[in-house]
């Protein structure tokens, strides 16, 4: 039985409305901002990644050219493909915190979570 205080129909006071919160144009952008990220960075990363073997595969005797004694730029490639996924990683927890302010927005939005974060 609903509280005084309760809105027939409405979720528990301290439960979200889902289908409120998916209604809400905030939640919506964030959502397709966070897509729009996540495949370009993913997309980035797999061209950069068969980037390598395309080039070791086509160009070996470019790959092959010696950098730093026996170093040579497939071996330099190859290490910079750690740098890219950290920098990746790095951008993603700076938009991050973006997406988190808007997911504290849309909660303060949500009817039945007044008072919660």
């Amino acid at each position: 039985m609903p509280s005084d205080s309760q809105v027939p129909g409405s979720p528990p006071r301290g439960e979200a409305d889902w289908d409120h919160i998916a209604r809400s144009p905030l939640y919506r952008q964030m959502v397709a901002e966070k897509m729009r990220f996540v495949v370009a960075a993913t997309l980035i990363f797999v061209v950069y990644y068969f980037a390598l073997l395309v080039l070791v595969g086509y160009w070996p005797e470019l790959m092959a050219t010696q950098v730093i004694g026996v170093v040579n730029i497939a071996y330099l490639f190859a290490l910079s493909q750690f740098f890219m996924a950290w920098f990746l990683a790095y951008l993603y927890m700076r938009i991050a915190s973006r997406f988190d302010q808007m997911t504290q927005q849309i909660l303060r939005e949500t009817p039945g979570l007044e008072g919660r974060r």
